[in-house]
């Protein structure tokens, strides 16, 4: 729980830098983006988690019924609520919420989004045990996720020095993209679409999963 507070006051400091930073590899984001409009459906009810100010949410609100988007940081979402008001963008709704607070009955969305937020929860599989829980039968999570030990080796030492300045959130996990596909099984998904979606190269890998609740 302490964690988890740390991490939303570290986000709370950094949410209007983080609005007003250009996202850093909008090739990378589109594609993502794209990929995901590929399994949205119209008649979808949506979930985001980590949706921090809200743009991926705002981007594919056209292709579904509703998306409810969540963040633990509360500065995150009166962002995310002031630029869908200035978009006039009615059908998503944006409130503070985890994985682990998540208050809705079983089986009640379609699809669970989850972009550049996974390595950011501990525990994984609990993260994913909620994700699954609350889609139907069929319902897809839809992810991408920095796969940090796949990256650059002075990119990982970095981390713990980054949050011994306050640059960084207390929790960040460490984990391959085999490593993240064997956490899905675990929670019971099948994966049937994996890639890659960073556009420069080996030093920012970035999985992009597709997984279906049977």
């Amino acid at each position: 729980m302490a964690a988890l507070q740390d991490d939303a006051r570290f986000w709370d400091r950094t949410a209007r830098k983080y609005a007003a930073d250009a996202i850093a590899d909008p090739s990378g984001y589109e594609r993502t983006l794209d990929a995901a409009r590929r399994h949205l459906k119209s008649s979808d009810l949506a979930l985001e988690f980590g949706c921090g100010t809200g743009t991926a949410a705002l981007h594919l609100a056209a292709s579904v019924e509703r998306i409810i988007a969540t963040d633990l940081s509360a500065e995150m979402i009166a962002i995310a609520r002031e630029k869908a008001a200035a978009r006039g963008i009615e059908n998503v709704t944006f409130e503070v919420g985890t994985f682990a607070g998540a208050p809705w009955p079983a089986a009640t969305f379609d699809v669970v989004l989850a972009f550049n937020v996974l390595h950011l929860v501990l525990p994984l599989p609990d993260a994913l045990s909620a994700a699954y829980r609350l889609l139907g039968p069929g319902g897809v999570f839809i992810s991408k996720t920095p796969c940090l030990k796949l990256m650059n080796p002075a990119i990982r030492a970095l981390v713990p020095l980054m949050r011994l300045v306050g640059r960084a959130p207390s929790t960040v996990a460490f984990f391959t993209a085999d490593e993240l596909e064997a956490a899905f099984a675990t929670a019971g998904f099948e994966i049937v679409e994996r890639d890659w979606h960073a556009t420069r190269g080996g030093s920012d890998a970035r999985a992009f999963l597709v997984a279906r609740k049977p």
